[in-house]
Formats: structure tokens, C-alpha cells, sequence
């Protein structure tokens, strides 16, 4: 039976100027964040590979979102987030946010190469996360090491709920100058490490 998606939204933030220093190529991070309903509140259960099943739907939904909030911009780094109403259990969440989820993600980014950040936590209604940012492509482009923190909305996730959350962003931080593998200079190897 398909995640219960009970509301949707998403977040779009641009920064130009960073430490006084003005880009050409503003950074633009989105968040899409879908509440649904967790089938296991209040109770344990042994195998969660129905929500596993079930989460592919919502990570579709996330993804489209998340590209049509891009504006058009290519995108160069991604995130998965979940927070998991006080009903619930953390793990919950890491279930609806495996490869099943993530894979629409990859194929609406246009393919990517390396495996997707994640944080997930328990929380009460109105909390706040800060889910991380890495390149699409590989693990080791510094510039991209990033996070986009959300407020979730004031009365989410109830105990019976989950917040699932993807991020996007179309290039690493403003002023990037730590050194480190060069987003152009990225090969296959390298989004297997």
C-alpha cells in the first residue's frame, strides 16, 4: 500500500554575496518536503521493507519538485533528509530513504555518480534539520560540502508522521577556497569512492 502523503511543500533560496565578495553565479538550494503518514506508529515491527517498497512514490514526487523549484538550473549536489514524529522511531524514516526513494532523484538530476547525503532524527511538531549537501558525482568536491536547514512547519510531523525532505543545489558555497577535487575535473573513479 502506497505511503499515505498527507502535504507537500518546497523552499527555494539564492545568495549572490557572501563575505562582501559578489558571484556571477548566484547559489541557488532548494528543499522539496513531503509529511506522511507512518504505517508503524506506536508499535515495533521487525521488517520495515514495505516502507522501503512504498517510498519510491514519495522520492518521485520529492524529485519533481525539487527540479521544477531548480528553475532551470543545472543541478551539481543533492541531499535526503527525515524526520520522525515522537510516535515513531528513527529508523522509520532510514527505511523510506533508501535507494528505492533516491533513485527517481538520480533520474531526474539527470544521473549521478555518487551516493546521496542523508540525516534523519525523531523530533517533535516544528522542529528544525539541517540536511547536508555533496556532489552528485563524487564524494571528495569539497566546494559542495554544504546543508540547506529547514523549519518544519509548526505543526509537523505529528507523532502518526514523517517528514521526508530532498535538497538540491546548482553549485558548491560562495567563495569555496579549501582546495580539494575541482567539480570539472571529475571522472567515474571518482564517484565510486
Amino acid at each position: 500500500m502506497p505511503l499515505e502523503i498527507r502535504r507537500w511543500s518546497t523552499l527555494v533560496e539564492e545568495k549572490a554575496v557572501e563575505a562582501g565578495q559578489r558571484s556571477d553565479v548566484p547559489l541557488r538550494k532548494v528543499a522539496a518536503l513531503a509529511i506522511v503518514a507512518n504505517p508503524y506508529v506506536g508499535r515495533y515491527e521487525a521488517d520495515l521493507s514495505q516502507a522501503v517498497a512504498d517510498s519510491e512514490a514519495v522520492g518521485a514526487l520529492l524529485a519533481k519538485l525539487a527540479v521544477e523549484a531548480m528553475g532551470g538550473l543545472p543541478v551539481e549536489s543533492y541531499g535526503k533528509g527525515g524526520v520522525v514524529g515522537l510516535g515513531g522511531e528513527q529508523e522509520h524514516a532510514n527505511a523510506m530513504l533508501t535507494t528505492t526513494f533516491a533513485e527517481p532523484l538520480r533520474v531526474a538530476v539527470g544521473g549521478a555518480l555518487a551516493w546521496i547525503p542523508s540525516f534523519t532524527k525523531v523530533a517533535a511538531p516544528g522542529g528544525i534539520i539541517d540536511v547536508p549537501l555533496a556532489h552528485k558525482d563524487a564524494l571528495y568536491v569539497r566546494s559542495h560540502y554544504d546543508g540547506v536547514t529547514m523549519a518544519l512547519p509548526p505543526d509537523a510531523p505529528a507523532p502518526d508522521e514523517v517528514a521526508l525532505i530532498v535538497v538540491l543545489a546548482n553549485r558548491g558555497r560562495l567563495n569555496a577556497r579549501v582546495g580539494g577535487l575541482k567539480s570539472g575535473e571529475i571522472s567515474a573513479r571518482d564517484g565510486l569512492r
